[in-house]
């Protein structure tokens, strides 16, 4: 379905609407979709399923609040079937400011303040910055330097939650729902991605995901990547090559290899001359700069034969004024690729912050108020829906206009509406 038709913002949303009904299956769902997913984008603090109700039909609150609840927590549409048909409206306005550049993969936290939502756990929490009661879900994202898109979208179970029948059957978490880990789910929807023939783009991820050599291995069988890693892993610095050639390193990563040393010592060896100030752009328009350098090494990865290691790109930035060293990178980009093309690369992955900061603020993803495992993914899937229309509407207006396209105003709510918890109701 093509998005850049002539008319206004209303018909070009009616046009999406109308695609994604074309996979939601029953006829029945198409105006609850439509009212959910304008509730989404319309102005208000909460995008939780009782204010979208009273700001789509102030007459009928009631009523339309039933129906939504119904539609996102109950009805049993495909979550993998709306988002596949979001890809295939919304890829066409990403790819107008350039091909798929990178797939990014991340996750997002929700503070909670019970313990009964599915998937609550005191875990950390990257939205409060320290271990707290909340849910954390795994994404992988398309994306290049206009925007980004989340084409998987999946709740972390907690290992006590898949354990627990009774609180599972009360959420209604499905059977084949096993424990995962994060960096194992993330490694999932990267087979999948591969599977599926979405766009290649290179693998991007923060050091809480790149840290782990099992994750970096298996991404390294399936493409390139640039991810970020803490500075205490162990790696042979340039010059240097692993002695013993027949059997897998320990899990220290130490086995009759003394010249093992950190990406950090690494850093901090490298002379002057190998630092330069590089700058690359983020976002639309700013650009910034820093110094760094980079060098060819070969990583311990834990358990495997030394002599399989293939060099990698070791980043660091380092930038004026700080003590030592900020950030480090591995990278399996060819030898080839020049400095500003693997810093640029390096720094395309905060594009997801961004993204992520405007799928919470514009169209409430961390608003849902319902319990259920089925709930919380429909949600997420109608507030990417959602974010897809604005990236395609942002694409019809010119660079320098506002980045945020709310395409609706919303209606005078009734004399009498109190939303639950409010001073007001009391």
């Amino acid at each position: 379905m093509n998005l850049d038709q002539s008319g206004d913002s209303e018909t070009r949303f009616a046009a999406y609407v109308a695609g994604l009904g074309s996979v939601i299956g029953h006829a029945d769902r198409t105006k609850p979709l439509h009212d959910y997913c304008t509730g989404l984008m319309l102005p208000g603090e909460r995008k939780s399923v009782e204010p979208m109700a009273a700001r789509t039909a102030p007459a009928r609150t009631a009523a339309q609040h039933q129906s939504l609840l119904h539609f996102v927590g109950v009805a049993t549409w495909s979550d993998e079937a709306v988002l596949a048909k979001v890809r295939e409206m919304v890829l066409p306005a990403i790819e107008k400011s350039g091909p798929i550049e990178a797939w990014i993969i991340d996750d997002t936290s929700f503070p909670k303040q019970g313990k009964h939502s599915v998937g609550v756990h005191h875990q950390y929490c990257g939205q409060l910055g320290k271990q707290a009661n909340c849910q954390v879900a795994v994404s992988l994202s398309i994306a290049n330097h206009a925007a980004s898109l989340p084409v998987a979208y999946r709740l972390y179970l907690p290992e006590t939650w898949t354990k627990d029948r009774a609180r599972r059957k009360k959420v209604g978490a499905p059977k084949e729902i096993k424990f995962k880990t994060k960096l194992q789910i993330a490694l999932e929807q990267i087979r999948w991605a591969c599977e599926s023939g979405l766009p290649r783009g290179v693998a991007l991820m923060d050091a809480a995901y790149g840290r782990d050599a099992r994750l970096r291995a298996g991404m390294t069988e399936l493409d390139v990547y640039v991810v970020g890693i803490v500075p205490t892993i162990l790696m042979w610095a340039p010059g240097h090559s692993p002695r013993r050639m027949d059997k897998p390193m320990n899990n220290a990563g130490r086995r009759d290899e003394p010249e093992l040393v950190s990406a950090k010592k690494v850093a901090l060896a490298l002379p002057k001359q190998a630092w330069c100030t590089v700058t690359w752009r983020e976002g639309s328009s700013d650009q910034l700069s820093s110094r760094f350098a980079r060098v060819r090494v070969r990583v311990g990865y834990n358990k495997l034969i030394p002599e399989k290691l293939s060099p990698e790109w070791l980043l660091i930035e380092w930038p004026e004024g700080e003590a030592e060293p900020t950030k480090y990178w591995l990278a399996t980009m060819p030898e080839t690729i020049s400095f500003e093309r693997l810093v640029d690369l390096a720094k395309l992955r905060w594009r997801i912050e961004r993204d992520y900061q405007e799928l919470k603020q514009e169209v409430g993803l961390g608003h849902y108020e319902g319990r259920g495992w089925r709930g919380f993914h429909h949600h997420a899937t109608l507030c990417i829906a959602a974010y897809g229309f604005l990236i395609a509407e942002q694409a019809t207006i010119s660079p320098s206009g506002p980045r945020s396209a709310m395409p609706f105003k919303a209606p005078r709510l009734p004399d009498d509406y109190r939303p639950r918890g409010s001073a007001l109701a009391a």
